[in-house]
């Protein structure tokens, strides 16, 4: 079993100089600063607001129009993996790298790729130590997991900070509806079943036409802006408490990795426009009422939209177990734990053995006693 590299695609690498002896300093989650692990140097983070300080929301609209202001844009540079397909950014003037998902060397253009800078972010609340215990109690609970997992959640193995892309959607809605509201109602007959008559009740539904109007607001509707990890794990780390947004900031990078969106805007609208439905079709049968309903056409005009895109906090290790990549994540801020995880066939089919050794000694002592 080996340590993996990571399996996210680092964008800028943001980097600043202490200003004391010069080295690199990192943002500590334990405190909320910049630490200079080469001197001790400890240095605030000026500049921002505070929660939702200074974040306005963009308008949807013009983004797809091309017409931000320029101000809100970055340029930078990626490029693709020749053998997986990743797509990741290389900072500075760096021209050659490893592909972080396969290590397969590519070398990049000069050219460069416009993006929506990042409005927002959590910062890490968990440091690398809190979360790796967070990582060794969940392998730990795993059943008919092989033994080298435990040995790997032992020895401690390196995790990556990464920051993971998402976009967020604010939008009203107003739907008008047409269905049926269906209501109960019970009638009773009498039947003979083997020689005895009893009475029974049945239910039926009378159904009757309905329809109206919703409105709903919706806030902040969370859509992943990456493909580099499954989409089961980051719906995981759920719930995430954007109440405690911090505008975006490079220092909150420092001795971190931040992932650039590979989700297109338009795509995540329409991901966003999926819930912001099924949310809209649960109003609509609370608004029809009775016991059971019948949507038969919803139709719904959106407006406002706006969007941000931020920043959320992820730990991920990975290993290799008999030839196959299995990561772990980590939610930086709660410390909920998703991965994937091989099972042990020789421990399954121990404890198989084991429970038909079980089976057999009771029918054995069951049929002395008869």
């Amino acid at each position: 079993m080996t340590a993996e590299a990571p399996l996210v695609a680092p964008q800028n690498d943001h980097r600043f100089p202490c200003h004391t002896c010069g080295s690199d300093l990192r943002f500590d989650p334990a405190s909320a600063q910049l630490v200079c692990d080469h001197c001790g140097n400890t240095e605030a983070i000026g500049g921002g607001a505070g929660p939702f300080g200074g974040m306005v929301e963009l308008d949807f609209r013009k983004a797809l129009d091309n017409a931000l202001p320029g101000a809100e844009m970055e340029d930078t540079r990626v490029q693709s993996c020749p053998n997986c397909g990743a797509q990741f950014e290389l900072a500075g003037d760096t021209h050659a790298a490893e592909c972080p998902f396969c290590a397969t060397p590519v070398v990049t253009d000069t050219g460069p790729h416009r993006q929506i800078k990042p409005r927002g972010l959590l910062p890490f609340a968990l440091d690398q130590a809190r979360a790796r215990d967070a990582m060794t109690d969940w392998l730990g609970s795993l059943w008919f997991a092989p033994g080298g997992l435990t040995e790997y959640a032992r020895k401690g193995r390196a995790m990556d900070g990464i920051y993971v892309p998402y976009w967020t959607f604010d939008a009203q809605t107003a739907s008008s509806y047409t269905g049926q509201r269906g209501t109960h109602y019970y009638t009773t007959r009498t039947v003979t079943r083997d020689g005895k008559t009893r009475t029974i009740s049945e239910q039926h539904t009378r159904w009757r036409s309905a329809a109206g109007r919703v409105q709903r607001f919706f806030d902040d509707v969370l859509v992943l802006a990456s493909t580099s990890l499954p989409k089961q794990y980051t719906d995981g780390l759920e719930p995430w408490d954007l109440s405690e947004l911090e505008p975006y900031q490079p220092q909150y990078l420092a001795g971190f990795m931040a992932e650039g969106y590979q989700v297109a805007l338009q795509d995540g609208f329409t991901q966003a426009r999926g819930y912001m439905d099924r949310m809209i079709l649960r109003d609509v049968k609370f608004d029809i009422g009775g016991d059971e309903q019948r949507v038969t056409n919803v139709q719904t005009q959106v407006s406002a939209v706006t969007f941000k895109h931020i920043l959320l906090p992820v730990w991920m290790a990975a290993y290799k177990y008999n030839g196959q990549t299995y990561r772990f994540v980590v939610n930086g801020r709660t410390g909920r734990v998703q991965g994937e995880r091989p099972y042990s066939k020789w421990k399954i089919a121990f404890a198989v053995l084991l429970g038909l050794v079980f089976a057999l000694t009771v029918g054995y002592f069951y049929a002395m006693n008869q």
